[in-house]
Order: structure tokens, then sequence, then C-alpha cells
């Protein structure tokens, strides 16, 4: 029996439609195109990093207005705890109420944008609609200059998410699962192929837009990007099946971000469902692993493949590489490529930048590495220097893994 309740105070539906956002972690604020009120209209601003954010103890981002407009939904997701069968309290706030919260929260201080999502009622445009018309509410009535991160639903017609994209920094469409097998088992009415077709017009919306504002248009306001969530350990889906539909999409569709979601159980769970969460570990080696799509140039079959479908929770995934393709090293640091530099671990973007710009004046030494404050120990076996050359024996030693994992650490309780 699903509880519905009709008449309740704003403060109710509050504590109800922001615990059941709290699920969603694809809320990030990054690349906001920045706006301000301090010509002395409007109200709001982005600032120069976006939304404050706060962080829960598992180190989840969570914005401090993170809402629904409602948790009704016609959907019966297994996995979610706002599914139709679900026997969770029912809210729904009307747009005027969003938009009151909204200003008020901003003008005590307490948020600097907004993070709206929906479950679907009635019908894909319906909800849709009504996000939109909160949105140009705030935009156009209030001159909201804040941030507005809106959640699309991709059934909905490609005017009412254009519509989105003109009045939000950042907007997304939730994949929910890699493949469409998984979707079909754990959430049947959702459309693989759907989802990634909405999300091909909104990067041709973002790219026109774009577009423009390298052509001097500063005053376009427009989303300036889409993210996607993606949940592990919901089903049998490997780390593979994620990384591999991850690259997909920062390819094909130029996502901003993809965020892995590890499985919570929920209330009175779908049989189909696992009874335990996966280890928080594998969402964070599948965080590091996408790190090294995005910024060390690395594919997603050279971290995970047929053999080897999942990411070793031991190690970090570039170190996992790194051991399984000892004889790329030891890489000498003098002549080595960038590209090269980027695969040691231990080395980061900007380590490696520095060490470009280091290498031109003089040759490298390890004093040079720990000014830069490289760990030394997670680099020897991997680099030679003006003043280091590692002995062969010390790559071909089966305990080197051992070595470069740190050991663990009993925590105190005072």
């Amino acid at each position: 029996m699903i509880c519905i309740f009709e008449h309740m105070d704003l403060p109710t539906k509050l504590a109800i439609l922001a615990d059941a956002a709290k699920y969603d972690a694809s809320c990030a604020s990054s690349g906001a195109q920045k706006k301000s009120s301090r010509d002395g209209r409007g109200v709001g601003s982005t600032g120069g990093a976006g939304i404050c954010h706060s962080y829960a103890p598992d180190g989840r981002c969570i914005s401090l207005l993170k809402i629904l407009l409602t948790n009704r939904c016609l959907y019966d997701c297994h996995y979610c705890i706002n599914r139709r069968s679900s026997n969770t309290p029912r809210a729904a706030f009307t747009p005027e109420e969003v938009v009151k919260l909204t200003l008020d929260f901003y003008k005590r201080n307490y948020i600097e944008g907004l993070f709206l999502s929906s479950g679907i009622v009635r019908s894909a445009d319906h909800t849709m609609g009504r996000i939109v018309e909160i949105a140009r509410t705030l935009r156009e009535v209030h001159d909201f200059r804040g941030y507005l991160h809106l959640k699309t639903i991709p059934e909905a017609s490609p005017e009412l998410t254009a519509l989105a994209a003109k009045y939000a920094d950042r907007i997304s469409i939730n994949i929910e699962l890699p493949s469409q097998r998984s979707l079909d088992t754990l959430a049947p009415e959702k459309n693989l192929l759907r989802t990634t077709q909405a999300m091909g017009r909104i990067r041709t919306l973002v790219d026109e837009a774009n577009a423009r504002r390298r052509d001097g248009d500063r005053k376009l306001r427009h989303a300036t990007g889409q993210s996607t969530q993606i949940i592990v350990g919901a089903d049998a889906s490997t780390d593979s099946d994620f990384l591999q539909r991850s690259a997909d999409l920062y390819t094909n569709y130029n996502l901003r971000r993809v965020y892995y979601s590890a499985f919570s159980p929920i209330p009175s769970p779908s049989s189909v469902l696992p009874v335990k969460a996966p280890p928080l570990l594998r969402e964070h080696r599948l965080y590091q692993a996408d790190w090294l799509l995005r910024y060390y140039g690395f594919q997603a079959n050279e971290l995970v493949g047929p053999r080897q479908p999942n990411l070793d929770l031991r190690v970090d995934p570039k170190l996992g590489w790194a051991l399984a393709n000892r004889e790329k090293f030891p890489l000498p640091v003098q002549t080595a490529a960038r590209e090269e530099l980027l695969r040691v671990p231990g080395l980061g973007v900007r380590t490696v930048d520095r060490l470009l710009q280091i290498r031109r004046h003089h040759r490298i030494r390890l004093e040079d590495l720990a000014r830069l404050r490289v760990s030394l120990d997670k680099v020897r076996p991997f680099l030679i220097t003006a003043d280091y050359r590692p002995p062969t024996r010390l790559l071909d030693d089966e305990r080197l893994i051992h070595r470069l994992t740190p050991r663990p650490v009993q925590l105190a309780l005072f």
C-alpha cells in the first residue's frame, strides 16, 4: 500500500522530497557559466566555483537544496525507493513552492543554487513541463542568477529539453545501468536507445551554445554540459561494462561527467536485487579508472577486458595497469614522452607538466621528484633519473604489489 498525503505543510514535503533526492549523486556544478547580481540587478550568483556543497561521510556530494518535485512515479524500477510499487510516503511540490523555497533559502545564505529532479507523473512531458516552468519563473520572473541543475527525462519532447537547456547551467539524464539487458531486468519501462538519443540532442544544443559563446555572445544563458549517473552493484554488470559505457558517453556525447553510485539496499526491496551493497571501494576504483579515461589517455580495454572484467580492488587502476605491463618500464624521465610519463604510478598531470618544464633546464634527479612531493617509494620501480636506475629484479619481483600497497592501519577510537 502506497502512503499518499494530500494535505501536508511545506516543511513536511521538504523533509520527504529532500530525503528522496539523496540517491542522486550527479549534482556537481563545475563548468557553470559565471553569473552574479553584484550590479544590483537580479538574485543570486553562481560564485567562483558554483553551488555550495556538503559531503556525506562516504564522500558523496550533496547540494544544500537538492530536491524532487515529486516522488510519485509511473515507473517501477526495482532499485528505486520511489518506484510505483514502493510503500513509501509520497509528496509533491507545486512549482510555486519550489520557487519560494529556492529564493527563501538563497536569501538566508543557505544555498547558491538548486538541483531539481522528479518522479514521472501523468507523462514525461507533463513532468518536464513543470520542471521547465520552475526554471523559467526563477530566471525570467525573479532574475535568479544562481546555479540551476535540471534532471531531464529521456521521453520528454525535444522542445521541452531545449527549454531546460536554455534555463539551466547543467542538465543531466541518468542512464542508470550500462546495458539494455540490465534495464530489461531491473527497469523494464526504460530504454537505453531513447536515453542516448536524448543525450545526442542535448549535445547538439550545448555545442551550438558553446559555438555562439566562442563567437562573442557573452550574454547567452544556456547549459554548459550534461552529466549522468550509473548504479554499481545492482546486478551482475562488470566494471568492463561500466567503463566501456562511460567511454562511449564521453566520446560520442561529450558528457562532462559520469557518476558511479554504489547500490544501496532500500526498504521493502524487490526479490531480484542483491541483499548486500557492493563495497564502496569498487565505486572508488571506478572513479579512479574514469579519471584515467578522461585525463590520462587510457582506453577502457587497457584497464579491463574479457580476461579481467573487474578492477583489482587491492590497487588503484594505474598501478594495476603498470604491474600488468612491466615490460614498458622503467622509463627515462629525461626523454620519455608526456603520454608515457602520465602512465607512471605516482605521477599526476600537474607533476608531469612540471617535469617537462624542469628537464629543459637540467637533468632530473630524485631530489627534483621529492621537491614536487612525489612518492619516491611508488615511482622508483618505474623511472630512471640522472642519479638512479631501478635494479632489474625490482620490477620482476612478484612481491612488488605488496610493497606498493599501503598496509592496514588500526584506527584509534579516541
